[in-house]
């Protein structure tokens, strides 16, 4: 797979603590300065390929959901999903995890699949006029907050 952006950090944790923590998309909006919190939908209660959930995001006084399928997972390793509205995929995004020395490494992916007509549309859903800045900043955070469970 190929993505636009990448945002990698240490972990002083085993991969598979990581692991868990980051497919119990219920915990999504604990790490996450986007999203506010995810649900699985009806028919799915834990995280394989093809499972669905529904993640809900805040910016302001912006809100919008969006449904996530998830499209590749090793368990331990990779987590991917794709993000829709209908049948329109507009995003993907996905998490590596490495074990090291001290931990693990992991890795968040984003591509950003918005047409550039239909952008802005998305920006006045969202409120994010340059989705790129906007994405690798919150996976810092986004790792950021991971971290900060495992220190």
């Amino acid at each position: 797979m190929s993505f636009d952006l990448e945002v990698s950090r240490d972990i002083a944790a085993p991969a598979e603590a990581v692991f868990a923590a980051l497919t119990d998309i219920t915990r999504m909006g604990e790490w996450s300065p986007e999203t506010i919190g995810a649900e699985w939908n009806e028919g799915f209660d834990h995280a394989a390929v093809g499972a669905q959930f529904t993640g809900h995001n805040q910016l302001g006084d912006k809100e919008w959901s969006t449904t996530a399928e998830i499209v590749d997972l090793v368990p331990n390793e990779r987590f991917f999903f794709d993000c829709s509205v209908g049948d329109f995929v507009f995003s993907k995004w996905g998490y590596a995890i490495e074990a090291t020395g001290s931990g693990c490494r992991v890795t968040e992916y984003s591509t950003n699949l918005i047409p550039q007509e239909m952008r802005e549309a998305s920006t006045a859903i969202s409120g994010v006029e340059d989705r790129g800045v906007h994405n690798e900043s919150g996976m810092q955070t986004t790792l950021e907050r991971l971290a900060a469970v495992f220190a």
